[in-house]
């Protein structure tokens, strides 16, 4: 007669939230533990929510070099939800906006594909960019209701008016901005932490 022996399930592991972003996630300037992902990450272990950062944010990065690194990324991590937080350099670079589009919308059906939930995060152009900042900024929210994706319409908007929040660049946050970006955000992504 053979004993069962039952034995405990090993823990799952934390599910997996990947940010595809730029500076302004890749944390610029600031050490990297503090830019608003890895202090998303700090607050979900504090609340005890079953997740865990992955922040493939590159300084520099376009929609076009995000949407080059995405399906790896997917692979690696197989993460429950994608933050796309990228089109600033675009923006800042005058690339075509129709471009950044395609991207964008690609990037959401991969993720989606993998089984991942998006969130968009936006931005917006200095208003000296004229009528191309405003056609960069509708952008964002057009692809968020054509997609039905959760959306942070300006990531920096807490801060964006406080010169005090910022680098000597004018562009970057200093790490006393970070834990307003992530209060900024954490409203939309909070329903999402299924």
């Amino acid at each position: 007669m053979f004993a069962l022996i039952c034995l405990p399930a090993p823990a799952q592991a934390a599910k997996t939230i990947l940010v595809m972003g730029d500076s302004l996630s890749a944390g610029y300037g600031i050490r990297p533990e503090q830019a608003w992902p890895a202090l998303l990450d700090k607050r979900l272990h504090e609340k005890r929510f079953d997740y865990s950062v992955a922040n493939l944010s590159i300084s520099g990065e376009t929609t076009a070099g995000g949407r080059s690194r995405l399906g790896a990324a997917l692979k690696a991590h197989r993460p429950a939800i994608v933050i796309i937080v990228l089109g600033a350099n675009d923006g800042l670079r005058g690339l075509p906006l129709g471009q950044m589009r395609d991207n964008l919308n690609a990037m959401i059906d991969s993720a989606r594909a993998s089984g991942a939930v998006v969130a968009l995060f936006g931005m917006r152009l200095p208003p000296n960019y004229g009528p191309f900042a405003n056609e960069f900024q509708r952008i964002f929210g057009e692809i968020a209701q054509a997609k039905k994706t959760p959306l942070v319409d300006f990531l920096i908007e807490p801060v964006a008016a406080q010169p005090r929040y910022f680098q000597s660049d004018n562009l970057h946050p200093i790490a006393e901005a970070e834990p307003l970006i992530l209060d900024h955000i954490w409203p939309t992504l909070l329903p999402l932490l299924k």
